[in-house]
Order: structure tokens, then sequence, then C-alpha cells
């Protein structure tokens, strides 16, 4: 039975999904090539080994169109039969493998694969979410303890910025990858995220067969948050990138958005805050110059009244001189007039009797002036100061606020939630107390 079958199939091509790829020690590989139908079942299954010698030529010409040989894969190979007549085992002996057939199965699922998303309407659908902008609560979906793991946590825990960073362990390839990463998505459902993010580390295309994968994808797509992709291939994009909210080519890429994004937030909030304390002082201040430009007038006006009360006492002074020389001079032109009176007729003396009242009304009168002018310079003194005075920058709408200590308040930084504060305005002083700066 064995020669006829190593005879009858020494050198046949079979076509199958490689599934429970297990290098040995010695360096030959095992695995299984397994036909499924419509419904994804197995409908066929044949043991397949690659001898150590022939492994080396087949993992050279894969590597060269970036592939490798692992679960999940379509390939097209060509060996002999081998039959074990004790234990009735049939295997393929596989001596060489079709790259080209294994890109192109690759290639024909991709594009069947994006039509039928694009037929849901899940190509953008994941990508029309909003991302917050201080994204801190993190799920991670990755292999625990991979270098994509570290990376990415080492990326987070550098900025300083406060994540929170909820881990789920999902194999990144082979036969488990699709299940558990679409598992680990569901899983987050209903969860307060900001957003997810599935990275792996680098890889051959074959390693990224399983984000190419209808069922990631759909998952991705109709994640109610936010997926960030890093799925570390610098040239290919899988499916999962296409249909992600934001996709980046590795691990650290990621980490270093999110980081980016706080820190572009942090520095929107410390514009904002150093805005708002300019525009809330401005007013303070506008209103401590107003006050003090009031108070210099003030203290003009009462310069301006004091030296207009020196000027009046100067007048005053000189009214009196004025006042006693002419007197003294009428005195001595009276008792001039007196000596001529008892030699003149009393018709003279009437004459100097009425010119002494003259003079006497034209002083009083220069007097009468000399007060009016100065009365007038004291009103208009008077009204400057009811105009500067500080209770009319009070009636304008200005107001004094004094903590208990009595010492102004001119920046909120001096009162605490709970101090008491008098207010004065216009109309009196009332007290209140401070519940929030």
């Amino acid at each position: 039975m064995r020669d006829f079958l190593a005879e009858a199939f020494s050198s046949v091509w079979v076509v199958g999904e490689a599934q429970r790829v297990r290098p040995s020690a010695r360096g030959h590989v095992y695995f299984e090539l397994v036909e499924k139908g419509e419904r994804d079942e197995i409908v066929g299954k044949l043991d397949a080994v690659i001898w150590k010698g022939d492994f080396l030529k087949v993992q050279r010409l894969l590597a060269a169109s970036e592939q490798r040989l692992v679960d999940g894969v379509q390939i097209r190979c060509r060996g002999g039969l081998d039959f074990y007549a004790p234990s009735g085992r049939l295997q393929l002996c596989v001596r060489e493998v079709d790259p080209a057939f294994t890109l192109g199965q690759m290639e024909r699922r991709r594009r069947e694969t994006l039509a039928a998303l694009a037929a849901a309407g899940l190509l953008e659908r994941n990508q029309g979410l909003a991302l917050s902008d201080l994204p801190l609560s993190i799920a991670l979906i990755t292999s625990e303890g991979s270098a994509a793991y570290h990376d990415f946590l080492s990326g987070l825990a550098e900025s300083g910025f406060g994540f929170r960073v909820l881990f789920i362990h999902a194999a990144m390839q082979g036969r488990d990858a699709e299940r558990e990463v679409v598992s680990a998505l569901a899983s987050l459902a209903g969860l307060a995220i900001d957003a997810a993010v599935l990275i792996r580390g680098g890889g051959s295309r074959t390693d990224l067969a399983a984000f190419d994968s209808r069922a990631i994808a759909e998952a991705v797509a109709r994640a109610p948050f936010p997926v960030l992709t890093g799925l570390g291939h610098e040239i290919d994009r899988a499916i999962a990138d296409l249909v992600a909210h934001t996709a980046f080519k590795t691990p650290t890429k990621v980490a270093e958005f999110l980081v980016e994004r706080m820190a572009r937030a942090e520095q929107m909030l410390a514009d904002l805050r150093r805005t708002l304390l300019r525009e809330s002082l401005e007013p303070l201040r506008a209103g401590r110059e107003a006050l003090g430009r009031a108070e210099r007038g003030v203290s003009l006006a009462r310069m301006r009244l004091a030296a207009a009360g020196s000027r009046i006492e100067e007048h005053a002074r000189a009214l009196g001189r004025l006042g006693r020389g002419v007197l003294r001079d009428a005195g001595r032109r009276q008792d001039d007039v007196r000596s001529r009176l008892a030699d003149l007729a009393p018709r003279l003396l009437n004459a100097a009797g009425r010119e002494r009242v003259r003079r006497g009304e034209r002083i009083a009168a220069a007097a009468r002036g000399r007060v009016r002018e100065t009365a007038a310079t004291l009103t208009g003194m008077e009204r400057l100061c009811q105009q500067l005075a500080p209770e009319r920058t009070l009636e304008r709408g200005f107001s004094l606020t004094r903590d208990a200590t009595g010492k102004a308040v001119r920046h909120p930084g001096q009162v605490r939630p709970g101090d008491v504060v008098a207010t004065r305005v216009a109309g009196g002083e009332f007290k209140s107390r401070v519940e929030d700066q």
C-alpha cells in the first residue's frame, strides 16, 4: 500500500488551509491541511509534514514575499503521499509551496471582505465617532507581555498623564486571534472608556491575515467607541486598519498620538486659564485706576481750596490795610478841612461832608466786588470737590470691598470661601460671605 501510494501520488498539488502548525525539535514542521465548506465547517482534512531540508527552502521562498506558514493561511503545496501501515496514518510530505497562490487568495478574500463591509455601510462607521479631547480611559487589546504591550504602556507612563488602562489579553496571530479579538471588543460594550487600542508587534504579511478577517473588521466597525490600531506593519494596511477610527504604523505611534492629544488639551486649558484670569482682573484694574484718579482729584481740589483760602485772607488783609489808609487820609483831610472850615462858609463844610460820604460808598462798593469775586471762586472750588469726591465715584457704579481686617480686596486670592467682606456702594455699606472664588 505504501509503495503504491508513493508511486501513484509521488508529486501532487494540494490546496487547503493550514492549521495546527507545529515545528518539531528536529526542524521538521507538522500541520494539517483542511478544506472548509460554505459555513466554514471542516469537510476534509489531511496530515502534512515538511521535512527539515525542504522546510529551509520553503521558508526562504515564503520570506521573499513576506509570508510565513501560520495557522489560517490558504496554501497551495506540492508533495507526495506517505502511508504508515502500523497506525494507518496517511500524510502529505510537502516539498514545495506556491507563495503566489497564498497572496492571491489573501487578496481575493480581502476584496470580498471590503465589498461586504462597504455594502453594509461599515467602512467609515467607527471613524464617525467622536474621540474625546482628554482620552484618559483606554482599553488595551493585545498579547500580554509582548513587545507591543510594553512599548505602548511605557509610552503612556513616561508622559506623566494619568491614563487609566484596562487590559484585555488576546492572541494577535494564529487560529485563536480572530475569536479572541472579537470577544475582547464585545466585552467592552457598555464600559465607560474613551477609546480601545488594538496593537501588535511587527511581522510578515501572513501574520496580519487575522486582521483581514471579516469578523474582526465588523467588530471594530460596530464598536460603540473609537478604535485605534497599531498593527506593526510599515507597508501593508489590514482591513482592521481601514475600518478603525484612526490607524497607526506601530504601537509606539498610538501612544504618542494619545500623549500629544492630552498635551494639546493641557495647553488649551492653560491658555484659557490665562485668558479668564486676564479678563476677570481687567475691570478691577480699571476700577483701581479710576479710584486713584478720583483720589488725586480730591487732593488737588483740597490744595486749590487751601490756596483760595490763603488768597482770601491776603485780600482781606489788603482790604483792611487799604481801608485804614483811606481812613487815615480822610482823617488828615478832615483835620485839614476842619481847620479851614473855621475860615470857610458853612457851604464848604457841607460839600466836604458829601465828598466823604461818596468816598465811603466807593470804598464799600470796591470791597463788596472783591468779596463777590472771592465767593464765586470758593463756590466753583466747592462744586469741583463735590464732583471729585469718592461718593460720586461710588454713585457711578463702582464699589469698594474690604476684608475683615479693613484691607481693600484687590485680588480674589486675598479671600477664601467663608470669609466675611464689607462692600461700600453709593447708598451705604453691606456685608457678604464668600462662597466660591
